[in-house]
């Protein structure tokens, strides 16, 4: 691993001169890099910027063409992600590395050695995951889990290995301001003990917040390193972008129209020892309005999402209807005929088949619409290119070439497309699940400026999301979910952060029918 070349050991990882090229596209220019003990470093840059190629060669996944790393003043060669960890290097990856057949204890396991006890296993890992209040069950099936539980376990799992660097890939994005608070805590911490961290984030106020030192790329070249602290958030961005990010922009009296969505009486069982019950669900989202539901992760917000798309029929047709038909039976093919649309919350691998290319997942989604293409039978390729053409445009889907397969897109560049994907059809309703999860700034902006004009033109919103400053910026009412039940949605004007608090914390839940006092839903 090592060569013998060495340079001035004041920083705990240099990185100089590192090039990666893909054909003709350099993902990584000349990038250089340096990173002190103790420091916690930002690394920024549009989605596609090559923030995520350089970590994967500092991590020891690709290898650079050209550049050379250099740890505690020593010329190393990180052959494989097994080399960097016994280096001293951990990473949080933006995408889960998990086997959902296994649990917590068994996939944490296999990033440690094949002695460990899995009995010990399991007790450091409830112990420190409360610790840093990341809770996880050692025993629980990943499968069974929501995307933040899942996000734990790659944090947990690579807090257990006690890094000298830890680098982090948006870890905060689905994770619940408190979550995210304890979290900062814990980095303080590390860092104070004197472990770096490289830290990723399209979360500009926290960056201001947390980091010492900021490290800024825009397609692929470094254009900056700046002190984040002296910086405000839309110069940072600024920097980013090379303009200004778009704001968003309401424009518009609340006014909404007739009942589109209508969830009454929603009861569904888990599904699964580690799944959530719905209990009691009822909501109205109208024309012309976004409705958000907010709530911490893994109270029941896919089994929501899976219950209004169809992955899972309720028993009876009246619990859903869309756009006047009871539709708690249809498949999710009949209700995107009646109108409706879909984004969930994990893009690659279910809102999009990673081998596939994006015109082949658009037919997947788009093969009964009235948009022709699906004839008699047979599939027109043609038309599903155009179409990925154009939300390529509308959206700014950065790629490589005209039509790559789903799995080669950037995380914030595939979430654009999965989004606009469905906002193209222009549905009556739609219902999307964390709609800019590790997405930069510019993109952000660009989806929820998006949904809103849909709202505007008549259509009904429904957005689950973890992150209340984005809840704050589109909705027009705000509901919470909490174990399963469903607060009251309340006009956005009338909530405060403490109020939304505890109603995560289940001020509104239902209490069981032994206890004498009971709590309106």
């Amino acid at each position: 691993m090592k060569d013998g070349t060495t340079t001035s050991a004041e920083y705990l990882l240099e990185a100089r001169g590192i090039t990666k090229m893909y054909g003709d596209l350099a993902a990584n220019n000349d990038v250089a890099l340096k990173i002190a003990p103790g420091e916690i470093h930002a690394l920024l840059g549009e989605n596609g910027a090559g923030k995520s190629t350089l970590v994967k060669i500092i991590y020891g996944s690709i290898q650079p063409t050209e550049g050379e790393l250099f740890w505690l003043g020593t010329k190393v060669h990180i052959a494989n992600p097994a080399a960097a960890r016994n280096l001293g290097v951990g990473m949080v990856f933006q995408h889960f590395s998990l086997f959902e057949a296994l649990n917590v204890a068994e996939n944490i396991a296999l990033a440690l050695p094949k002695d460990t006890d899995i009995k010990d296993l399991s007790e450091k890992i409830s112990k420190v995951s409360q610790e840093y209040g990341l809770p996880l069950e050692p025993t629980a099936l990943v499968a069974d889990l929501s995307v933040g539980e899942r996000q734990r376990i790659e944090i947990v799992r690579c807090l257990l290995q006690e890094p000298r660097l830890l680098i982090m890939d948006e870890p905060t994005a689905i994770l619940t301001p408190q979550e995210a608070d304890q979290l900062f805590l814990t980095l303080e911490r590390l860092a104070s003990e004197g472990c770096a961290v490289l830290y990723i984030s399209h979360r500009l106020d926290e960056v201001k917040r947390l980091c010492h030192d900021a490290t800024i790329l825009r397609m692929g070249k470094v254009v900056g390193h700046v002190d984040p602290q002296q910086e405000t958030a839309a110069s940072l961005a600024r920097l980013m972008v090379g303009a200004d990010v778009h704001a968003i922009n309401a424009n518009r009296a609340y006014n909404p129209g007739d009942t589109l969505l209508n969830l009454k009486n929603l009861c569904q069982d888990a599904d699964g020892p580690f799944g959530v019950s719905l209990v009691d669900i009822n909501l109205n989202v109208k024309a012309g309005e976004v409705v958000a539901i907010a709530g911490v992760a893994g109270n029941g917000q896919s089994e929501l999402f899976d219950a209004i798309s169809g992955e899972r029929t309720t028993n009876s047709a009246a619990t859903i209807r869309i756009d006047g038909r009871d539709s708690g039976l249809d498949n999710i093919t009949t209700r995107r005929k009646n109108g409706a649309g879909f984004v969930p919350e994990e893009r690659l691998g279910h809102g999009a088949v990673p081998g596939l290319s994006l015109s082949e997942n658009i037919v997947l989604t788009r093969h009964s619409d009235d948009d022709g293409l699906s004839k008699s039978g047979f599939l027109d390729r043609e038309s599903a290119v155009a179409i990925n053409e154009r939300i390529t445009r509308d959206y700014d889907v950065r790629k490589g070439k005209p039509d790559p397969e789903a799995r080669s897109l950037s995380g914030g560049n595939l979430q654009k497309f999965v989004v606009g994907r469905e906002l193209d059809r222009k549905p009556k309703v739609l219902v999307i699940n964390q709609p800019t999860w590790g997405v930069d700034a510019g993109a952000a902006a660009l989806i929820r400026q998006a949904m809103i004009d849909l709202a505007l033109s008549g259509s009904a919103v429904l957005v689950i999301s973890q992150d209340l400053d984005e809840i704050f910026e589109i909705a027009d009412r705000i509901a919470v979910i909490s174990r399963g039940q469903l607060s009251d949605a309340y006009a956005s004007g009338e909530l405060s952060l403490e109020k939304i608090g505890l109603l995560m914390a289940g001020e509104h839940e239902k209490k069981p029918a032994s206890q004498d006092k009971k709590v309106s839903a």
